[in-house]
């Protein structure tokens, strides 16, 4: 590598950068496009990005979570790293040029594709320009500072965009360009910036086939994964309506905030992790498993029971008087960011990285099977909160069978999880930030007020119980500042 590797707590502050801006940006834009679009039209967008995400998926096969640990473990190599680099890169792009010519014909032969088929093809520049993104590559060398900021630079182009462009409803698809906008202008900086890691010289002997194994075994998990995803949305948009989309999509889109919070260290450890298992650190490994799981308990246990009890003002602040019907689906898919933000760490950062891939495979080949069992049941009956709820069922029991499969290895590190602080001080945070309901406070006011006195308690709560997290975090302001006045 031509630069020095950052520490995983500096990785860690620009991921969680990243993560912050990922919920304010859409605390700012989600609101008046909500309002703007209603479920409708919200509805339309979130469909067509659905349907293109499978596309995406199918042509990028296992490569951008494979790719990480192949490039991770190459990555003091320039020459294996380019080589690395090209052979997926070859790979990607003869699957995507079959994927692209079955999208184009299904949007012109299907009539639920056809009647908004320009939204689809805008959404379609994404599944052709994703090939060039090769983020893997910036997340393997850990680059999280450069993700950052080029996410940040994005996002604000497109929040100007949409104020500026998106005024009616009508303006649904404008609201879809820019979307995909941020994605591409994204994937071309990445691959005008990927000379400086890797050369584009021809190696003449390539091995794609080395490759394929594990791809197709990480593509087969990937699309299981995103049957109780993005299924649901696409079961939705054919057995109900737009608005039922566009309700069930107010609740995914805060279930996804909340989570992206929840898996901000998680994502920056996987290559890492992988690195340490190709040098056999074994010790190390744990470690790091051991702070991934505390803080996914840490994170998502009072963000799940926060929000639960504060949906309907959540919604209402979110998304306006007009999404009452995301409420119920909002409560129970909330519950889903526990078991999620588990089996990130368990399947992607343990398994995963440990090249014991096959096991996520089984582990939500079972969760698909499962969820669109219980979609095709619960959708006709119960729309987004039926759609919900086969989600949250189905993330538990994915979470189930990889505890199964990784179980004597947190057997080893069992006296190290501190779930029962967290849910204790959860419980009793919550107790008193409920009370807030019983005042007449406007909707705003009531989730300042509230949110202040529930994350303030248990801020408080995880000091009192010398929390190892949060003490190494004063530690490390603590260290900066000294070394400041020095």
């Amino acid at each position: 590598m031509s630069e020095k590797t950052h520490s995983i707590k500096y990785n860690f502050i620009m991921n969680f950068i990243l993560t912050a801006t990922n919920v304010i940006f859409p605390l700012i834009t989600f609101p008046y496009v909500s309002r703007v679009l209603q479920a409708t039209g919200n509805g339309k967008v979130s469909f067509a990005a659905s349907v293109a995400n499978y596309f995406m998926m199918v042509a990028s096969l296992g490569i951008p979570t494979y790719g990480v640990r192949a490039c991770a473990r190459v990555r003091d190599d320039k020459k294996e790293l380019s080589k690395t680099v090209q052979e997926l890169f070859i790979i990607n792009f003869v699957v995507t040029a079959f994927v692209i010519i079955t999208y184009l014909i299904l949007i012109f032969s299907v009539p639920r594709f056809r009647e908004d088929r320009v939204l689809f093809l805008i959404n379609g520049i994404n599944v052709v320009l994703n090939m060039f993104g090769m983020n893997y590559v910036y997340q393997a060398l850990e680059q999280y500072d450069y993700i950052t900021i080029r996410s940040i630079f994005f996002k604000l182009i497109s929040i100007a965009l949409m104020f500026l462009m998106v005024h009616q409803q009508s303006d649904y698809i404008i609201y879809g360009a820019i979307t995909v906008f941020a994605a591409v202008g994204s994937y071309v900086f990445n691959f005008v910036r990927i000379k400086k890691y890797i050369d584009f010289r021809l190696y003449g002997k390539y091995d794609l086939k080395k490759h394929l194994k594990p791809i197709f075994t990480l593509f087969a998990q990937n699309l299981a994964v995103s049957i109780y995803t993005n299924l649901d949305t696409i079961m939705l948009g054919f057995m109900k309506t737009d608005a039922d989309v566009g309700y069930y999509n107010v609740a995914v889109k805060i279930r996804g905030l909340l989570l992206s919070f929840v898996a901000s260290l998680g994502n920056v450890l996987f290559p890492r992790m992988s690195y340490y298992v190709k040098k056999n650190m074994m010790e190390e490994f744990k470690k790091y498993m051991v702070k991934a799981l505390n803080f996914e308990l840490l994170m998502s246990l009072p963000l799940s029971l926060y929000f639960v009890l504060y949906s309907k003002e959540s919604i209402l602040f979110m998304a306006g008087s007009g999404y009452e019907g995301a409420i119920l689906a909002m409560q129970i898919i909330i519950v889903a960011v526990i078991p999620n933000g588990l089996t990130g760490v368990l399947g992607i950062q343990v398994l995963t990285a440990m090249e014991k891939e096959r096991y996520v495979l089984y582990s939500v080949i079972v969760g698909a099977v499962v969820d669109f069992l219980l979609n095709l049941v619960l959708i006709p009956n119960y729309g987004a909160a039926g759609a919900a709820l086969a989600t949250t069922i189905t993330e538990f029991l994915v979470l189930l069978v990889q505890f199964l499969y990784t179980k004597d290895l947190l057997y080893e590190v069992k006296k190290e999880f501190r779930w029962y602080y967290y849910l204790s001080i959860c419980i009793i945070a919550g107790i008193m930030a409920y009370l807030v309901k019983y005042l007449s406070f406007r909707t705003f006011f009531s989730l300042v007020i509230s949110a202040a006195i529930f994350f303030g308690l248990y801020g408080l709560g995880l000091v009192v119980v010398k929390e190892p997290i949060i003490i190494d975090v004063f530690n490390e302001i603590k260290g900066k500042i000294k070394r400041g006045k020095v």
